[in-house]
């Protein structure tokens, strides 16, 4: 007799964030994206529950996102929106190159790709830049502004909207009425969206959670001073006095989304899943019912390290399939925690290949995480699939469509699985666990230092505390002055995530230099709104401080003794190398050869150190693989003798950077834990590549690979500038690029003439 399977509820929680992106609360919003994820990902992904009887999903809405939809239903406009309406023949020169800066922000394989005019268009900026307005007509400028906002509309609604049928249909040759038509259907579908949620909600096939207003890190403003506990005595920011603040935030958020929808929520996503025992203690006395954190915080909080083997799957999943009950001072409050592995495949990983085999992959995983139930105790187990609703749909084709179509009929037909409301759950089941501690830290590494411990952050940081202080002196002062209301607005927008998130390193937005405008402005409404001088430190841009790329640049030359082993200190020199981190979020950890790349220079020499990847050097299994990492390189600025990357897409998605042509490729190929070989080659006339003598390049493999290359050979002189990147590839397939889409640099040295 075949065993009886258990029922496994699931739950499906998407968070849906924006950050601030108007100057003052009645000002053109500075870049578009709420509008465009408002159109392409937040009233389809809700309206997916009608599609299927039993399909139940959990929606986060913070509520800033909230307020921008309905300034949007309400005729607000960004700076795009704004353009886009505008007839051509009224384009300034400066219009036009804002344009072609910022009219092509879309993904290349699903949404530029796929369009013959846009991709075309697209070829002539490949082709000649963006500081020539001259290269395109007044046709096709408007041509390019319709595209760009098509787009980026969920495909569902361009088969269902007669009106905007025939505008994808025709193509090319827009008008200014075609543009003016486009931007009135987004505020169509922008409000849609409020009123679907409320009806979903009452019909009982959604459950609305929200996060802190203006999406702050609580653990950071409820104790600054207890996370930083080893800053030094004399750190000016050790207390931040902000504890009322997340409390404020988090009960205005409260009150914002029950006025909104009519329902008070009764759970709490906090902002990047960054929890803390008080943080629990000041929702359970919001009365919060329940709250949500990752995997590796709920491993930290009961000692258990939650084991995946060769292909992802958990080796014991019970844990992590129960729901938590953590005790405070004067109530308690309910936990679940989501299962990371699911949350990077969705995100990163499944876009990259076939949407129906991906979903009957993650359809596998359930049940086979389902089959290590049996032996349970415990009748009830919920799954939780936890994760961004908005920024990853745009990297699969038909915008996530068919990938989700194909997971919920698996799963919806599956009758020994449920989809649930995460609140009727809790409210459900009886076998709650007790969680006697819970461990500090946010989904990334466990810890909060992507929003602290960081120079530029901490700068930024500073910035707040000394506004902050200057409020409450003055409200002291002025008790009853009419703005205060206003001010604290403007102080609550500065101690969001977001800021501090693109701060210094390691992250980059390529809008690094208008969230900095952004964040300097909103502190310096404080000081106007009651009309007093503020600090000229805040005219300073923070950006200035950090580096142009994403990665930790070379603090200085450098020449390391080239020995394999894995010491980072002042004696060898690789002190002050550069570093770029290599994120597991894009791949599983058997694929992943490296973990991080350090890179430095000297007179005469490239150096690079690559960290491998501890899973590889630790498992038996996985040294039977062949890895192998490319390196591709050229000179700034060369035309001549360029190659293009000659390795195996998986998909028909190629991304842009894949089209770069190059002068100079080396091969690193590592199996069984050893160097099986490494090859120079050099690009010829005719898009060909020759083999080079290798031997030039200073090898080390032990506890890491080191690598010391000459400028001469790979035909740099001096004073010229060194492009490259690195290609994690098997079997010469392209699994990622390091980094995603730019190149990295350094600028060989010129040996000055003694006289």
């Amino acid at each position: 007799m075949m065993s009886q399977t258990k029922k496994l509820s699931i739950a499906f929680y998407y968070h849906m964030h924006q950050p601030v992106y108007q100057l003052t609360p009645d000002g053109d919003y500075l870049m578009p994206w709420v509008r465009l994820h408002a159109v392409k990902d937040y009233l389809d992904m809700v309206l997916w529950v009608e599609k299927f009887d039993n399909l139940k999903l959990n929606f986060d809405f913070v509520p800033v996102l909230l307020d921008a939809l309905i300034d949007y239903e309400n005729g607000a406009h960004d700076i795009h929106s704004k353009l886009t309406t505008t007839s051509v023949e009224n384009l300034t020169h400066e219009d036009k190159i804002f344009i072609l800066n910022n009219f092509f922000d879309s993904n290349y394989q699903t949404m530029i790709l796929t369009n013959e005019e846009y991709h075309r268009l697209y070829k002539v900026i490949l082709a000649n830049g963006t500081s020539d307005t001259n290269i395109f007509s007044d046709q096709e400028y408007s041509d390019i502004m319709a595209l760009f906002n098509l787009a980026w509309i969920d495909p569902s609604f361009k088969t269902s909207n007669r009106e905007l049928k025939k505008l994808v249909k025709k193509g090319k040759n827009y008008t200014l009425q075609d543009r003016i038509e486009i931007i009135k259907i987004h505020r169509e579908i922008i409000s849609k969206i409020i009123p679907s949620v409320k009806k979903l909600i009452k019909k009982g096939k959604i459950e609305i959670t929200t996060s802190a207003y203006y999406h702050p890190i609580l653990p950071i403003l409820l104790d600054y001073k207890g996370i930083r506990k080893n800053a030094p005595l004399d750190d000016e920011i050790a207390s931040l006095k902000t504890d009322l603040d997340a409390k404020i935030q988090t009960k205005m958020a409260l009150d914002r989304v029950e006025e909104i929808f009519g329902v008070r929520p009764k759970g709490i996503w906090p902002s990047e899943y960054c929890v803390s025992e008080k943080t629990l203690e000041m929702l359970s006395d919001l009365g919060i019912k329940w709250t949500i954190s990752d995997e590796g915080i709920l491993a930290n909080s009961i000692n258990f390290e939650f084991i995946h083997d060769f292909k992802g799957y958990l080796q014991d999943p019970y844990h992590l399939l129960k729901t938590y009950n953590y005790k405070t001072k004067n109530s308690d409050i309910k936990m679940i925690f989501r299962d990371s592995t699911i949350h990077s495949l969705i995100s990163f990983e499944y876009s990259h290949h076939n949407p129906i085999a991906t979903a009957n992959d993650l359809y596998d995983r359930i049940k086979v995480i389902q089959s290590k139930i049996l032996s349970s105790p415990d009748k009830d187990h919920i799954l939780t699939i936890a994760m961004d609703g908005e920024n990853c749909w745009e990297n699969y084709l038909e915008d996530g469509n068919t990938f989700l179509k194909a997971l919920y009929t698996l799963i919806t037909e599956d009758k020994t699985l449920e989809t649930v409301l995460i609140s009727n759950y809790i409210e459900k089941t009886k076998e709650h666990k007790e969680l006697k501690r819970i461990a500090s830290g946010a989904n990334f590494n466990r810890n909060l230092k992507l929003w602290i411990n960081e120079p530029v952050k901490d700068l930024a940081w500073t910035y707040l505390k000394r506004a902050r202080q200057d409020f409450s002196d003055f409200v002291k002062r002025e008790p009853l002055n009419p703005h205060i209301e206003k001010a604290r607005k403007e102080l609550f927008i500065c101690e969001g995530s977001d800021w501090f998130w693109w701060y210094g390193e390691p992250n980059y937005s390529g809008r690094d230099n208008i969230f900095d405008f952004l964040y300097r402005t909103h502190l310096k409404n404080i000081y106007k709104y009651f009309d007093l001088e503020y600090p000229d430190f805040l005219d300073e841009p923070l950006t200035n401080l950090s580096p142009s790329q994403p990665s930790n640049y070379p603090r200085a030359l450098i020449s390391p003794k080239i020995d394999g082993k894995d010491i980072i200190n002042k004696e060898n020199d690789w002190n002050n190398s550069g570093c770029i981190d290599i994120p597991d979020g894009p791949v599983l950890k058997e694929s992943k050869l490296f973990e991080k790349i350090r890179f430095g220079n000297d007179k005469d020499n490239f150096y690079l150190k690559f960290h491998l990847n501890k899973y590889i050097k630790t498992s038996q299994t996985t040294l039977k693989h062949t890895y192998q990492m490319y390196i591709y390189m050229r000179k700034a600025g060369r035309k001549q003798a360029l190659s293009p990357i000659r390795l195996i897409n998986k998909s028909q998605n190629v991304s842009p950077i894949a089209m770069e042509k190059f002068h100079n490729e080396i091969q690193v190929s590592i199996r069984d834990d050893e160097l099986r070989f490494m090859r120079l080659i050099k690009a010829i006339p005719g898009d060909m590549w020759v083999m080079e003598n290798h031997k030039v390049i200073e090898t080390a493999y032990d506890e890491v690979l080191d690598l010391k290359i000459p400028f001469d050979a790979i035909d740099i002189q001096e004073g010229e500038t060194l492009e490259f990147l690195f290609i994690n590839a098997n079997f010469g397939m392209i699994d990622f690029y390091v980094p995603n889409e730019i190149v990295l640099s350094l600028t060989r040295p010129t040996i000055p003439v003694k006289k």
